[in-house]
């Protein structure tokens, strides 16, 4: 029957018979084809046996498998074929496994019971592994399980701390006791010639090896058998494994240093899994930490123009002063009329929100106030208006600028008389919502040309919040990019870490890039990171952020304001998008984030200057 041939940790070979319709792959005990190692996932890949085929395919996007060098995610075998998964390699054969011939005992090799023994102990200890428990339980157990399989009297963990020096994590004797005072009890010459070497040394005889015959450690102790093996992780040392026997010469052998190099081998694998978990949930609970110092509400800043921001808001909110919002689109205007709302009296009462630019003008005034049954053609129920579902809490009226002028002229009196009038109706209707305004526009240019109302714009305009582009808020782009990758990672099925996910190539490019869609781009940006990245890392590439990101100057030798520059910049960037989707103006706007009315504008004003 078929099978795939691979080689253990401990250097013994190994067959897997294919007789499954499906065989999981991967580090997980409940795969069938369990590979130890931290660069195998939990599932990695997942073998299919049709008749006359077999197919591999990786698990998910990132835990591919390479073939003759290359990384690939699904593959026909065929007979002879070499599969690397994690550093190890499989070799399939679509021929039956030719039965392994006996092989003769020599003189003083140990007892096959004992050998089935340390094995059995072994999975044991591999099962423990496998199930949830605590890091120093499980240690305890590794070294009492070295202790039963080698019959040594003591046994002790030695750890590299994080200053390079190595301390003594577990000591046992054969009782399953901790041992008291153990750093009296070891040798410093053989660990350090472990060390040294990285080599398992096994001693059996202290008092007669040439190695430690002027080691005083080893006369003090009366050392008679010992065995140290090193821990090592790709050549990394991160500690060993000793045992000794002060009452017995000769009592360890080569069979039983094997052994102990297996469980060795199996504890640096725990080991530096530990490590590595330890440091991520460390380097995540700080990233969380310093995520909460940032974070207002649900927004995070921490430039000193959002602090600034947070500031203002505070002081506003306790009051029902009436508060207009201006930035640039993808801001995140609405979060921070929300969280005026939330920090208000008013945070038990509805908040409702209200795009003056998404409602067509002839439905505006209904929507706003509402209106009676047989108002107008297609009115045929009363409905409330959204000042009346937002009594006793907030209104957000976004994209203000956008209101038309006979509707901005109805707004002013209901902000000074504080009572509305559904179309069809001639009574009025006292209502108790706190307006709060946004907008993109300059409101002051729109007044000076006689599309907004002066005595509206101050009537908004009581106490007024500008939002920053990201372009402008330094390091925020980073906090946000990695609190949006936290975000969106489990959702799009992605296990990466926020705090590692961003190369040296995509933070770079992320604090080039202007971001003319500002919050809203950036996210849209990192969506399409996590589900295009290969691997672990987000790179410019994946982010979409390949292309130049210099400013654009007027001329060779002409030096532009930043403001200019950034203008034809953007105006440059946004004609590339549009070309780019064959002037598409929806697609386009989808994929820079922004709103359509903002490549309607823009083209509208590229019309009016070849025009003029």
């Amino acid at each position: 029957m078929p099978y795939l041939q691979y080689t253990a940790p401990d250097g013994s070979s190994h067959h897997y018979v294919i007789n499954r319709r499906l065989s999981a792959i991967g580090s997980s005990s409940e795969c069938h084809l369990v590979l130890e190692g931290p660069d195998v996932a939990a599932t990695h890949c997942t073998l299919s046996h049709e008749p006359g085929r077999y197919k591999l395919e990786a698990a998910q996007r990132s835990t591919p498998f390479f073939l003759r060098g290359k990384k690939t995610r699904n593959h026909e075998l065929q007979h002879g074929d070499v599969v690397s998964i994690g550093g190890h390699e499989l070799v399939f054969s679509a021929v039956d496994a030719a039965p392994e011939p006996p092989q003769p005992r020599a003189k003083g090799t140990s007892d096959p019971a004992e050998s089935l023994t340390a094995v059995q102990q072994l999975q044991t200890f591999s099962e423990l592994l496998a199930k949830p428990a605590d890091l120093e339980g499980l240690l305890e157990e590794l070294i009492d399980q070295v202790v039963a399989m080698s019959r040594a009297s003591k046994g002790f963990l030695v750890l590299s701390g994080d200053d390079g020096e190595y301390e003594i994590r577990v000591a046992r004797n054969v009782e399953r006791r901790s041992v008291e005072d153990p750093a009296e009890l070891l040798s410093d010459n053989i660990i350090r010639e472990v060390i040294r070497t990285k080599e398992a040394q096994i001693i059996s005889d202290g008092y007669a090896d040439d190695r430690f015959q002027n080691s005083l450690s080893v006369m003090a102790l009366k050392l008679s058998s010992v065995m140290c093996v090193p821990l090592l992780v790709r050549g990394e040392l991160l500690g060993l494994i000793y045992v000794g026997n002060n009452d017995v010469r000769d009592l360890f052998r080569v069979e039983q240093l094997e052994a102990l190099k297996v469980f060795a081998a199996q504890a640096a694998l725990f080991v530096k899994n530990a490590q590595l978990v330890g440091s991520l949930r460390t380097e995540s609970a700080q990233l969380a930490q310093r995520l909460e110092s940032v974070k207002f509400g649900q927004i995070i800043g921490a430039c000193p123009q959002m602090i600034e921001v947070f500031q203002r808001v505070e002081k506003v909110a306790s009051t029902d002063i009436t508060v207009l919002i201006n930035g640039e689109t993808g801001t995140g205007k609405e979060l921070i009329a929300r969280e005026i709302h939330d920090r208000s009296p008013r945070a038990q009462g509805p908040f409702i929100t209200v795009n003056c630019g998404a409602i067509p003008e002839n439905l505006i005034e209904s929507e706003l106030f509402g209106h009676i049954k047989g108002a107008f053609t297609g009115a045929i129920a009363t409905q409330i208006g959204k000042f009346m579902a937002a009594d006793k809490g907030t209104i957000f009226l976004d994209e203000i600028g956008e209101l038309p002028l006979q509707l901005q002229v109805k707004l002013l009196r209901v902000l000074q008389e504080k009572q509305i009038q559904r179309v069809g109706e001639a009574k009025t209707t006292v209502i108790d919502a706190r307006v709060v305004a946004a907008t993109n526009r300059e409101l002051v240019e729109e007044v000076k040309a006689g599309r907004f109302r002066e005595d509206l714009y101050f009537r908004l305009n009581v106490i007024g919040v500008e939002l920053p582009p990201l372009r402008d808020r330094g390091d925020d782009i980073l906090l946000i990019a990695r609190y949006l990758i936290g975000r969106y990672a489990k959702e799009y099925g992605r296990d990466v870490d926020p705090t590692r996910a961003l190369s040296n190539s995509a933070i770079n490019a992320m604090m080039r890039f202007s971001w003319p869609g500002n919050i809203r781009q950036l996210e849209n940006h990192i969506k399409k990171a996590l589900v295009l990245a290969d691997g672990p890392q987000i790179g410019a590439k994946d982010l979409d952020l390949e292309g130049p990101e210099g400013p654009v100057s007027g001329g060779e030798d002409e030096v532009l304001s930043l403001a200019e520059a950034r203008e034809q910049w953007q105006r440059a960037y946004i004609n590339r998008v549009l070309a780019l989707n064959g002037g598409n103006r929806t697609k386009t706007a989808r994929d820079l984030g922004v709103d359509p009315r903002t490549i309607f504008r823009h083209l509208e004003k590229v019309e009016k200057e070849a025009g003029g």
